[in-house]
């Protein structure tokens, strides 16, 4: 099995008794974690959409009824646990697009924005993890204070959102991705609020500044179950205050309806031979130096490519100059990992553009994965029939032998190998 925050593989146990009396043998355990690592992401991505009013009792059924099939003495059928995965990927795909929708009602509609990266003068409070409604209410009750907001992390996309570009209080962006927060952390001089996934066990140095709130939490940590966040701005005012400092900026902001609106300059760019091909580069990012794969990758891309980029992957690919084409930036930031949903309707709508299928789109998909929310996303792009997906850094410990093998036969699954220049003149010429 495997560790999701170390990357470790421990012995993996085919079963609780033995093979023999309950019928499970390793593909069959490797199925059945597959599809609890599914059921898991988008039980979090279902969250957030609840949170947001956005609710389907479809997926809250196929919820109960796949948990129940990874039960021991139910299911013994290779084929049909197979089916139950690609099903938990259809109903990811409508999970993701309820978050999607909710976001946008409740936040507005998503244009491209420069974020500033570092620090104001004054007290501050540091928000990571992916709720941003977790965010709107800390904004809410620091509104009209001296108290400035900064986002870490996943937390980067809010910043799209009309909403959070209108309000006074939140300041800018601090910091990378998520493994780099124990480093992050202890150097802001203010509280950190935890509102997700992604949250490590603090060190000495900040344990005091860190706050959590609901399902997220670490040993002896201050939890927050209301909503009420005077806590964190009392802290706030207790602790030493940010100063001045600038680190840079970044755009943002490229989500489906932004590209969707320039559908067909895009569509009439490609068949001039203007566009040689899209890179969707992102997913869930690890602390593995084999993870250098992903910027060695887009950084060997074509000047007349485009980049999306998704999820905490980002931050390995993102602080290289990749100029722009077209009069866009080459790499488009298209959100957190849950707007997975917003690549797929681009691809799904360009498809529909230019009558053919999305394997048949200039387009190749590079994707990182860690934990749960990327298998679910896997898992969608699976039900979809994605062929082609460049995998990695490694295969998940829990997936077997024979169940990679059967994913490389079925849709042509491969993983990321050691040259990554090699491996994209590979897609050019596919």
């Amino acid at each position: 099995m495997h560790c999701n925050q170390c990357e470790q593989t421990y012995k993996k146990t085919a079963c609780a008794t033995s093979p023999g009396m309950c019928g499970k043998n390793e593909d069959m355990q490797s199925l059945q974690e597959t599809l609890l690592y599914g059921l898991k992401g988008m039980a979090a991505y279902a969250h957030h959409a609840r949170r947001l009013g956005k609710s389907d009792e479809t997926v809250s059924a196929f919820m109960e009824e796949a948990l129940f099939a990874t039960m021991t003495n139910v299911n013994f059928d290779l084929e049909s646990l197979l089916e139950f995965c690609l099903e938990c990927g259809r109903m990811n795909l409508r999970v993701m697009q309820m978050l999607d929708e909710g976001h946008v009602e409740t936040f507005g509609q998503p244009t491209p924005t420069r974020v500033r990266e570092g620090t104001q003068a004054g007290p501050g409070i540091l928000v990571t993890g992916h709720d941003l409604v977790d965010l709107r209410d800390l904004l809410r009750q620091v509104e009209g204070t001296d108290v400035q907001v900064y986002t870490h992390g996943e937390m980067l996309p809010a910043h799209m959102y009309p909403f959070f570009q209108r309000h006074p209080n939140l300041a800018g962006h601090y910091g990378g991705a998520w493994q780099n927060q124990k480093r992050e952390f202890a150097a802001f001089p203010g509280p950190v609020l935890g509102t997700t996934n992604c949250v490590l066990i603090p060190t000495e140095s900040y344990r005091g500044r860190l706050f959590t709130t609901r399902a997220t939490a670490v040993p002896n940590g201050q939890r927050i179950l209301d909503g009420d966040f005077s806590s964190v701005i009392a802290e706030a005012r207790r602790c030493q205050p940010c100063i001045a400092v600038t680190t840079g900026e970044s755009t943002v902001g490229f989500h489906r309806t932004v590209l969707l609106d320039h559908a067909q300059t895009i569509v009439e760019a490609v068949k001039a031979g203007q566009i040689s091909r899209f890179f969707v580069i992102g997913g869930c990012d690890g602390a593995d130096p084999g993870r250098n794969y992903f910027s060695d990758y887009a950084q060997a891309t074509p000047e007349d490519s485009f980049i999306l980029t998704l999820g905490c992957g980002k931050f390995r690919i993102r602080d290289h100059a990749y100029g722009e084409h077209l009069g866009f930036p080459r790499l488009m930031d298209m959100g957190q990992c849950n707007d997975a949903y917003g690549a797929i309707a681009v691809a799904l709508a360009l498809a529909e553009a230019f009558e053919c299928g999305v394997n048949d789109l200039p387009l190749t998909l590079v994707i990182s994965w860690f934990e749960q929310k990327a298998v679910a996303v896997l898992l969608t792009l699976l039900s979809l029939g994605v062929q082609g997906i460049t995998l990695g850094p490694s295969a998940p410990a829990f997936i077997s032998p024979n169940v990679f093998k059967i994913l490389q036969e079925r849709f042509a699954v491969r993983l990321a190998g050691d040259d990554a220049a090699h491996d994209l003149q590979l897609a050019l010429c596919a």
